[in-house]
């Protein structure tokens, strides 16, 4: 299992076009992705869900990965969330 902590830095949170984004590259992987914040936790590859979260401006998130390919997928999604969020 890996996982990864990041503050978002997006003015508007974790709007529709990052949320998108999100959830179309988890998809490419076989891991169980999970985003987390606060109490409130979604499937990364849910857009729906994701955008359930409402994470604004500033609030720390938590992604967790569990699986086959979670080297690789928890690199690559910690890189998206800096370069979107």
């Amino acid at each position: 299992m890996k996982s990864f902590h990041y503050t978002i830095t997006e003015r508007m949170g974790l709007h529709a076009r990052p949320a998108a984004l999100l959830a179309k590259a988890a998809a490419k992987y076989v891991s169980c992705i999970t985003v987390a914040a606060g109490a409130n936790s979604a499937d990364a590859k849910d857009l729906i869900a994701l955008m359930q979260l409402e994470v604004k401006y500033g609030e720390d998130v938590k992604v967790t990965i569990d699986g086959a390919d979670e080297d690789t997928s928890c690199l690559e999604l910690e890189e998206l969330f800096k370069e979107i969020l």
